[in-house]
């Protein structure tokens, strides 16, 4: 295993008995990996060697092959991250439309650089390879609601309502 890899955050023992509880009813089932981590990520902020470990365990499967796993997908992350996980577009259309604009304006309200969590773990922001919604760009997607044909003022109003915990 190549431990290296995770994060020193220590995961609490509660929620590892959460993973656990997600896991067990896929035991000897590894093609049910991917729905086992998408269900996992919504309640750990990283997957530690310890959340590693508690999926192996419970699959009967590898330690590695989680960390393999779990390394390959963008979308799944070693670090903890942020409540609000904002992900901006890298693509042609977003990048030709503004992209970096918004970036800008994200980074200047959060505090942070893409690639960065907050310190209250609030907000993460990262790139993406393409969010499919070319249509609407420049675009990003929080967690999993979307938001395109952004400016730097619609952005920084989107923002502050996550700041706000104004959302659903």
């Amino acid at each position: 295993m190549m431990k290296e890899a995770f994060t020193n955050y220590k995961t609490p023992s509660s929620q590892l008995v959460k993973v656990a509880e997600i896991a067990a009813p896929y035991r000897d089932r590894p093609e049910m990996l991917m729905k086992v981590v998408t269900q996992v990520q919504k309640i750990v902020p990283a997957f530690t060697d310890s959340v590693a470990a508690v999926i192996a365990r419970e699959m009967n499967i590898s330690q590695t092959q989680v960390y393999s796993f779990v390394t390959f997908y963008a979308m799944l992350s070693v670090k903890p991250r942020g409540k609000y996980i904002v992900r901006m577009c890298k693509s042609a259309p977003c990048h030709v439309l503004g992209a970096k604009e918004i970036v800008r304006e994200m980074e200047s309200l959060l505090g942070i650089k893409m690639g960065e969590t907050t310190e209250d773990r609030r907000f993460t922001l990262e790139y993406c390879p393409c969010l499919g919604i070319c249509d609407i760009s420049p675009a990003i997607m929080i967690n999993d609601k979307t938001y395109g044909n952004l400016t730097a003022e619609s952005v920084r109003s989107v923002i502050k309502r996550y700041i706000r915990e104004d959302v659903e």
